[in-house]
């Protein structure tokens, strides 16, 4: 039950940040960084080192990359954030289900993951 409300609060948070992302505007690349045109590659790159079995992960991307700031307690952490869905194996070789999660990614690297025990 705790496991289902903890997916409940991330996909709460995320959705949340998708809300604050969007504004309509050009993003500074100053301070967000370049638009990330090949985040798939990046992100999966990521991914093959946070992920146990990351050959058998199984991604659905959920929109392009939308400008983002992460950053808590007036602190800023700007980026551009790519929601997706990954199903991949865990360390007992069964599948974990879809489960959401997100990456900050700045000038071609994720900078803040989120939804991986982050």
């Amino acid at each position: 039950m705790k496991g289902l409300a903890f997916c409940a609060a991330i996909l709460f948070f995320i959705g949340g940040l998708a809300v604050q992302a969007q504004q309509g505007t050009p993003a500074d690349p100053a301070l967000y960084g370049t638009y990330p045109t090949n985040y798939k590659d990046i992100v999966t790159t990521w991914l093959n080192q946070q992920l146990v079995d990351a050959a058998s992960a199984r991604i659905d991307w959920q929109g392009d990359p939308q400008p983002a700031d992460l950053g808590k307690n007036g602190e800023h952490l700007y980026g551009y954030l790519v929601q997706f869905t990954v199903n991949a194996r865990n360390r007992f070789g069964t599948y974990t289900g879809k489960q959401q999660h997100g990456a900050l990614i700045k000038n071609g690297e994720v900078i803040k993951g989120l939804g991986l025990g982050y």
